[in-house]
């Protein structure tokens, strides 16, 4: 199974979405749908890659320097982070403030040791 694949049947299973009603969601079939959950078309439209995005709050990343699960987390604590925005925006706000910051401090220690 691909890392784009693992990573969207994960989001989708969290979001609560089973196969058959996401892909109708999509405008494709299920049987396309689990070939790119599981790896077996490394095709995708435009438009399909686009709705994703949108549906799922995925960031589609190739970066080989990030492990599948660390990927996964990423964009679980991004959707999480979308979701509070829309429940409580100033909590939201203080918790994007707080991990922009320590990465701000550990960037630039990063950065002066080097």
């Amino acid at each position: 199974m691909s890392s784009f694949g693992q990573q969207l049947r994960q989001v989708r299973q969290q979001k609560g979405f089973e196969l058959n009603e996401f892909a109708k969601e999509l405008g494709v079939s299920p049987v396309y749908l689990n070939n790119l959950e599981t790896g077996k078309t490394q095709t995708i439209q435009l438009e399909v890659l686009s709705r994703l995005q949108n549906e799922l709050y995925m960031i589609i990343d190739d970066d080989e320097g990030i492990d599948d699960q660390t990927a996964i987390r990423i964009d679980r604590i991004s959707s999480m982070l979308h979701d509070l925005y829309k429940l409580n925006q100033p909590a939201a706000e203080y918790l994007m403030a707080v991990v922009e910051q320590g990465i701000e401090v550990f960037v630039l220690r990063s950065t002066d040791i080097h």
